[in-house]
């Protein structure tokens, strides 16, 4: 037994000890996302970066210990921003015109990853250049999209079964249509890249001829194959850090599906470090915010996805 001449001070330190550390676990559930909300592209109601971005951002922010940031136009003129941030979501076009390959913003994000900052790609900002990015995004989340081996068309994807995964948790079997990019580039042998959403392309995916994003002899035979094409996935880095690849998001209206949103809620959760609730991130969206903050782009007519 340990005899204490004063049980007054005694209880005071434990209650001192008691609130330090219910201090740091709430400090160590805060988490920071960045949202980089790229710029207006496509028709009305496609790629609508910034009210995507921000649609997401007040859904996480619901989270209790989680704040987040949007930053429209694709990279932040304050790079001060970052700071203390646990994920990094970035929903943008891509290409040669992804905000990560201009000036040396990719030496700026590759040290943000050697901290262990966890990062998420949707839609269009899967794909670097082969010739720049695509080395990092393997690393990175663990796969991208390549010219002339992946792949861009609208289909109906059907998502009846998921991994035991935190990402999955609380997601309903589901279908959506959207511009599922399939066929991606991944690491070699998947190595820690787990599957979160798969699906087998129809056919007709394969209806445009070859080009740099609409088919190749090695694409065609896959779907000929009827292999599942993922369409999602969860990667986990050597350091610690996480990264999450999702290629739907070309319909704006989509984010009004419930299963669909909280797939990338849930992984924009786990990107950072933060715990997934049982029955994955509860949201709900209203018309009202689904027509909110779209970006004005008058009748433009999207683009021919194969001229991406």
């Amino acid at each position: 037994m340990i005899f204490n001449p004063n049980p007054g001070l005694h209880m005071k330190t434990l209650i001192l000890l008691l609130l330090a550390t219910t201090t740091l676990t709430a400090c160590a559930a805060d988490k920071k996302i960045v949202f980089l909300a790229g710029k207006p592209s496509h028709g009305p109601g496609e790629h609508e970066h910034r009210a995507g971005s921000l649609l997401l951002a007040d859904c996480i922010a619901k989270v209790p210990g989680v704040t987040s940031v949007v930053v429209s136009n694709g990279w932040p003129m304050d790079e001060s921003i970052f700071a203390g941030a646990a994920a990094v979501v970035v929903y943008s076009d891509g290409g040669g015109g992804h905000p990560f390959l201009q000036t040396n913003r990719l030496a700026t994000l590759s040290a943000l990853m050697d901290k262990g900052i966890g990062l998420a790609g949707i839609h269009y900002a899967c794909e670097p250049t082969k010739e720049k990015g695509q080395a990092e995004f393997l690393d990175w989340i663990g796969g991208a999209f390549e010219i002339h081996w992946s792949v861009n068309p609208h289909w109906n994807a059907e998502f009846k079964s998921f991994p035991n995964h935190p990402i999955t948790r609380g997601v309903r079997a589901f279908s959506m249509l959207d511009e599922w990019y399939f066929h991606m580039r991944f690491r070699d042998d998947m190595k820690g890249v787990t599957p979160i959403l798969s699906a087998v392309a129809p056919e007709s995916t394969m209806e445009r001829p070859d080009g740099t994003h609409s088919g190749n002899l090695a694409v065609r035979d896959a779907v000929k194959r009827g292999e599942p094409q993922l369409v999602a996935w969860a990667a986990e880095r050597a350091n610690g850090g996480r990264g999450f690849g999702f290629t739907g998001g070309h319909f704006h209206k989509n984010w009004g599906d419930d299963e669909f949103r909280k797939v990338v809620l849930n992984a924009i959760l786990w990107v950072a470090h933060a715990e997934v609730p049982p029955d994955g991130v509860t949201s709900t969206v209203t018309p009202e915010q689904l027509a909110a903050n779209l970006d004005a782009k008058g009748g433009r007519p999207r683009p021919k996805p194969a001229a991406k």
